[in-house]
């Protein structure tokens, strides 16, 4: 989350058992204010960065670390004096720091601005227009200005079933649940996400099912989000919830149901900045052009799996991804 939502990513966890912080992993060590060495190459020095001061922020868990670090790095390649606030906790405080001016920028989800910072609670299902009508209300109220374009991955909810299952049910979309006998419609959610709005009961209905009677509610097991993986994995339940870029789908082999009536909203990351320092440095737009649409959906889990499953550090998951796109050397 959030991406949606993202809960308070836990520090000490072990691999594949940690709470998933909902936008992707749950962070196996803090962010640090290491900056790897880079230099620039498809990157070039910005004579208007040039020892300029940029203050980056970023949330706490995986994702949002792996981000933040993408952008300092990139700064420092163009040439900025770029000071390291990554691993803000939560993203109230995250928000606050960039619109009350203690930092410039960071990445954000249209989703989260959309409804989170911006209180509005009906989705737009495509992703342009959510990120054009989030893009517009947030500079007019708050002079923040989302960099287009956003990136392509979607860091939203999912129901996700086993490779086996899959084979199994023939399950590809969330409509295919309905084909399932009433016994095999069994479930793992959290509590959060069996409460929300957007979340399990209006999935549901979305998809012409109803809590309590097609769905009955035996079927339906509440657990932490971290354990969900691993209950899914071993065949508790045939579906989970899950979030569409956690590392954790590709190293457990778990395979996201797609959602063909655009019930979950989207969830795209882009730069926000504040219009001040954006008017002063307009480079900052074409410098995370370069950046933003080389961000998938797959290249964000294997990212993510780099530091929630192998144990990578986010600053030098994000320089040898940079370093891999010939942006920096």
């Amino acid at each position: 989350m959030a991406a949606p939502r993202r809960a308070l990513a836990l520090l000490l966890c072990p691999v594949l058992l940690c709470l998933l912080p909902l936008a992707s992993g749950c962070g196996l060590k803090p962010a640090s204010a290491f900056i790897p060495r880079v230099e620039p190459a498809g990157i070039r020095p910005v004579p208007g960065l040039k020892g300029t001061k940029i203050r980056v922020t970023s949330k706490e868990f995986t994702e949002q670390l792996i981000l933040g670090k993408i952008a300092v790095l990139a700064l420092t390649a163009a040439g900025a004096k770029v000071a390291d606030h990554t691993n803000a906790q939560g993203s109230v405080t995250f928000r606050k720091s960039i619109t009350g001016g203690d930092n410039d920028l960071g990445w954000e989800y249209t989703g989260t601005g959309w409804i989170t910072y911006l209180g509005r609670t009906d989705p737009i299902a495509d992703p342009r227009a959510q990120f054009d009508a989030v893009r517009d209300l947030d500079l007019r109220e708050n002079h923040i200005v989302w960099l287009a374009p956003p990136a392509p991955f979607n860091n939203t909810y999912a129901l996700a079933v086993t490779a086996a299952a899959q084979r199994r049910y023939g399950l590809r979309d969330l409509a295919d649940i309905a084909k399932l006998p009433s016994g095999q419609r069994t479930f793992c959610v959290a509590p959060e996400f069996f409460a929300r709005n957007d979340g399990f009961r209006g999935m549901l209905r979305a998809y012409g099912l109803s809590y309590g009677s097609t769905v009955p509610a035996g079927n339906v097991r509440q657990m932490s989000e971290g354990v969900i993986y691993q209950a899914l994995g071993k065949g508790r339940c045939t579906f989970g919830e899950v979030t569409t870029t956690d590392g954790r789908l590709q190293a457990l082999d778990l395979r996201p149901l797609s959602d063909g009536r655009t019930f979950f909203p989207n969830y795209n990351p882009a730069i926000t900045v504040r219009e001040p320092v954006l008017r002063r440095h307009p480079e900052l737009t074409a410098l995370f052009a370069e950046i933003s649409p080389r961000l998938t959906t797959n290249v964000m889990r294997e990212l993510n799996a780099k530091v929630d499953v192998k144990g990578g550090d986010p600053a030098l998951v994000a320089r040898d991804w940079l370093r891999s796109q010939g942006l920096v050397k």
